[in-house]
């Protein structure tokens, strides 16, 4: 007789959808509910619409009335408001970081605290509070800055600044015009690095840990890396930039003394650590940013790849005796594009009716993962709610074939202004 596991994820978009997705297949699953969930996971598991994500006691309620056996959280605004800690004081198994060990995306500051305290290569940097102060630095240092919101932005909050006049700009945007809210009246200020984006993914139950696949995500909200800084405009696995010299340094300089300072510094990390690395030229990282949950697109390509039952190593992390010679198999290569609304992300327009989505699934190798999506007129079919509408997400047998594919699937889909970025992946294809 096998395990039955009630599940609950918390979440609503592309990110949560894809991870019902794979924990929905998994043999060990009696149950499965999404708090708020969307209409498109409807047909995975139950979702429960009116408890919110970041609806801290409606959820510890839920997961107790159900009698939940684990919680996966996906958005990072219930972490770090505390949610993981108030279901753990329930006796609720949940996986996602305490409040105290998701600072390490809460405050930019206080990640780099940390980085700086365990020597975990990263950009050299300032933090300020005070806009004047600010704008005197980036006017004194001159040259390329990277302007980071301290708090939490939805990915967002980052501003590559050519100049200081693009910095001075950003700051006055992020520290006296409010547009990210309280998360922008501090920031921190970096030196712009130069190499290769990578991210990286471990699962840890607080001390030891095991690793997903590397990914690459597109940032920039234009082809060719122009634009605004975005949550994200499609990625892709496996990144070639991460070959097996580049990850073993990612773990020893990187993985292995974050989840180890965690645990020094009394925030023992239960969760996903994903890290946003540049590359640089010798194949040497160096740290963008931590997140404390999976992100939002690469989420999408690795569920894809994955092979095998996911749910036992989610858990395993949850109780806190994960192995660390767990083995996860991976098919070949998956590509994630994201299709968003026009304008994104700044104000952009919503109920755009959607066309052609059962056209682009007929394709067996095609997921098209739902971020912001509503029911349409009189229920039928969808419409745009969000900034990033859906991830259309092919696998492969190389990059270049679950490009084609899910840019096959794009083609197929309309909605009125979507806007795409054509060159996802591109860096894949280049001979190294």
């Amino acid at each position: 007789m096998g395990v039955s596991l009630k599940v609950l994820v918390v979440g609503s978009g592309g990110r949560e959808h894809a991870l019902v997705w794979k924990i929905a297949q998994s043999p060990e699953v009696e149950a499965l509910i999404v708090a708020p969930g969307s209409a498109a996971m409807n047909s995975l598991a139950e979702c429960r619409p009116h408890v919110g994500a970041n609806d801290l006691d409606a959820i510890v309620e839920l997961a107790r009335v159900e009698k939940i056996d684990l919680v996966v959280i996906g958005p990072e605004d219930p972490l770090a408001a505390g949610l993981s800690d108030r279901l753990r004081a329930e006796g609720i198994l949940v996986f996602g970081p305490s409040a105290a060990a998701a600072q390490l995306e809460g405050s930019k500051s206080f990640a780099k605290a940390f980085m700086a305290r365990h020597g975990i290569p990263t950009a050299g940097y300032r933090a300020f509070s005070d806009l004047s102060e600010a704008i005197e630095y980036v006017r004194e240092r001159g040259g390329r800055s990277v302007v980071k919101a301290d708090g939490l932005a939805a990915g967002k909050g980052v501003a590559m600044c050519e100049t200081p006049a693009e910095a001075e700009s950003a700051l006055r945007e992020m520290m006296a015009e409010g547009r990210f809210g309280d998360a922008g009246h501090s920031v921190v200020i970096e030196e712009w690095l130069m190499g290769e984006e990578a991210s990286y993914y471990a699962i840890s139950d607080g001390e030891r840990f095991v690793t997903l696949a590397a990914a690459q995500d597109h940032k920039r909200a234009l082809d060719g890396d122009r634009g605004e800084n975005t949550g994200g405009m499609g990625a892709y696995s496996p990144a070639p930039v991460v070959d097996q010299d580049v990850e073993q340094r990612v773990l020893e300089r990187v993985v292995r003394p974050a989840i180890a300072g965690m645990a020094a510094d009394g925030h023992p990390y239960v969760g996903v650590l994903f890290v946003g690395l540049m590359i640089d030229d010798s194949g040497d990282p160096y740290v963008i940013e931590f997140n404390v949950r999976f992100g939002d697109p690469e989420t999408q390509p690795l569920m894809v790849r994955m092979d095998g039952d996911f749910l036992p190593i989610l858990k395993s992390a949850a109780e806190g005796h994960l192995d660390p010679d767990a083995k996860l198999g991976w098919g070949e290569a998956a590509v994630c594009v994201v299709m968003a609304s026009e304008g994104y992300p700044r104000s952009y327009p919503k109920g755009k009716e959607i066309r052609g989505l059962s056209e682009a699934e007929a394709d067996e190798n095609v997921v098209v993962f739902h971020a912001g999506t509503q029911p349409g007129a009189q229920g039928k079919g969808f419409e745009t709610s969000g900034g990033r509408v859906l991830g259309v997400t092919a696998r492969g047998e190389t990059v270049q074939s679950a490009r084609d594919r899910a840019y096959a699937a794009v083609d197929s889909i309309e909605f009125s202004g979507s806007q795409v970025r054509r060159d996802i992946g591109a860096r894949a294809l280049i001979p190294r």
